[in-house]
């Protein structure tokens, strides 16, 4: 359903722009630049399988980095089959929690890093509208950011006070909650997976502005550390296929409010959803390459 609403967005995106000359557009890209997006893509999943590690081992789950590298690729290879985050996620939970024998501390360090990388990508949206927007993009845009930046913020600081109310919670909740409990007893320890979070949304912005570039388009990197994060504030909704569809519409609105042109936003949309596919993709060498980890037990361990 998520795929085909994807399919569905973009098809009237196509229908009422005209798509020839978006597709004239996607011709223009040269392949240098549409590779080196693909490298510095690869690199922050790379970045991403590092901050998994350290939020792994807030929960005493310590693995070499290698094992999270592959696991990364591995999720994002299932994403690929699996319409929206969930496939990848759970592949990542299975892998790391049964060659541990931890499934629950595999499961919340995973949730974990979905949460910070939430977190990072609000937080840096927000002080992108409030210090970078030259555009301007509009208060109905902006205002709504801001707020998403501010509530989970306080959220954040809030964190403590929420895990002593951990006891009082109904039983599947409270014991959901007793797994995640270090990272909401001690939120300090995950500001540097959140900074982490914020560089790579920067990265993911560098390589938009790569695609950009190798199209000919000259747009200030600045204006891509504006409106990708906010951008990806939508996309992150889990409507449809990796944010197909979505991520095209708030482009077209976005960087056409900066005064790019709409067929060059759909374009640019749909250039970037082609570069994570391809990076996708070469999580098949570790979907073959990594061995599913049988569960660990006692007997096993005796």
């Amino acid at each position: 359903m998520r795929a085909g609403l994807g399919v569905a967005v973009v098809t009237i995106l196509l229908t009422h722009y005209d798509a020839r000359p978006i597709f004239r557009i996607l011709s223009r890209e040269r392949p240098a630049f549409f590779v080196a997006a693909v490298a510095l893509y690869l690199a922050g999943q790379a970045m991403c399988a590092y901050r998994w590690q350290l939020l792994a081992a807030i929960l005493k789950v310590h693995g070499r980095y290698r094992e999270y590298f592959a696991y990364i690729f591995v999720g994002m290879f299932t994403n690929l089959f699996v319409p929206g985050l969930l496939g990848g996620d759970a592949a990542r939970s299975v892998y790391l929690g049964r060659r541990h024998g931890r499934i629950g501390e595999a499961i919340a360090s995973v949730v974990a890093d979905r949460g910070v990388g939430l977190l990072g990508l609000f937080w840096l949206a927000a002080a992108a509208a409030i210090f970078l927007n030259f555009a301007p993009i509009p208060s109905s845009v902006v205002t709504p950011t801001i707020a998403v930046g501010a509530i989970t913020l306080a959220g954040f600081l809030a964190a403590p006070l929420v895990a002593r109310l951990i006891h009082l919670m109904p039983r599947p909740l409270r014991r959901a909650g007793g797994i995640v409990a270090p990272y909401l007893h001690h939120p300090a320890a995950l500001i540097p997976s959140i900074a982490l979070s914020m560089v790579l949304q920067i990265t993911l912005a560098i390589c938009q502005y790569l695609l950009a570039a190798g199209l000919g388009m000259t747009v200030p990197l600045s204006l891509f550390i504006l409106c990708v994060p906010i951008a990806n504030v939508f996309a992150s909704l889990p409507l449809t296929l990796n944010g197909l569809g979505i991520r095209e519409s708030a482009y077209l609105v976005l960087f056409g409010m900066a005064g790019m042109r709409k067929e060059d936003a759909i374009a640019l949309g749909l250039l970037w959803f082609a570069a994570t596919m391809v990076g996708g993709l070469t999580g098949a060498i570790a979907f073959v390459t990594t061995p599913a980890p049988v569960e660990v037990t006692l007997s096993h361990l005796g």
